[in-house]
């Protein structure tokens, strides 16, 4: 924090995502050391502060720092799991996991974004995040099982691949819904008898798409 105004505005940023329903300690402490301002480029710079999912390159968004936070609270991590995101979009939910778990494995379909987020996790020294250019609707499976996984884009349902590489005890939070309309925010925990839904808050997110992006 350089100056009182800054130390202000991060005090406000704190409280609007606890009065939000932000109340894990660890997942505070990591979004007031990951500065969202690196991962806001150009024209919405000044917004970065704001509780609001802004633009970013290749047409994708950056989310809401509430629902990041809500996300992350929900995957109820632990300093020992193994994390896949799908999505990595600007790299801020990466980040913001890399300083709550061992591993972050993180993928996007589109090579621009990857790129620029790689450079960001190396200025900010995150040595724990291996970031994938693949379709992340398949997951990676030759780094699974995972012990959490975080999709950061709507699908109808839960892609099977994706659940297929969550281990037994495992969460995954993703948004399920049409692209087009509110989505609901799911968490599974896949267990020995099956797999358990609890549905947690309407959100809005991009839509999860197969293959490639063309940036």
């Amino acid at each position: 924090m350089t100056d009182g105004s800054e130390a202000e505005r991060k005090m406000q940023f704190l409280f609007a995502l606890r009065s939000r329903g932000v109340t894990d300690k660890a997942v505070l402490s990591a979004m007031e050391k990951i500065d969202r301002g690196a991962f806001v480029q150009g024209l919405f710079s000044g917004r970065a502060y704001d509780d609001t999912p802004l633009p970013i390159a290749c047409g994708q968004t950056i989310s809401q720092p509430s629902i990041v936070g809500l996300m992350t609270q929900a995957l109820q991590l632990t300093p020992r799991d193994k994390v896949l995101e799908v999505g990595t979009g600007s790299g801020y939910q990466a980040a913001i996991l890399s300083l709550l778990v061992r591993r972050v494995y993180t993928v996007d379909r589109f090579r621009r974004l990857t790129r620029t987020a790689e450079e960001l996790f190396r200025s900010l020294d995150l040595t724990n995040i291996t970031t994938f250019t693949a379709d992340g609707s398949h997951g990676l499976p030759e780094h699974a099982p995972f012990d959490k996984i975080l999709v950061t884009a709507a699908a109808e349902d839960p892609p099977g691949p994706l659940l297929a590489q969550l281990r037994i005890g495992g969460i995954m939070v993703l948004p399920v819904g049409q692209s087009d309309a509110v989505q609901s925010l799911i968490r599974v925990r896949r267990t020995e008898e099956g797999l358990h839904y609890d549905e947690l808050r309407d959100v809005r997110f991009v839509p999860l798409l197969e293959g490639l992006g063309k940036e």
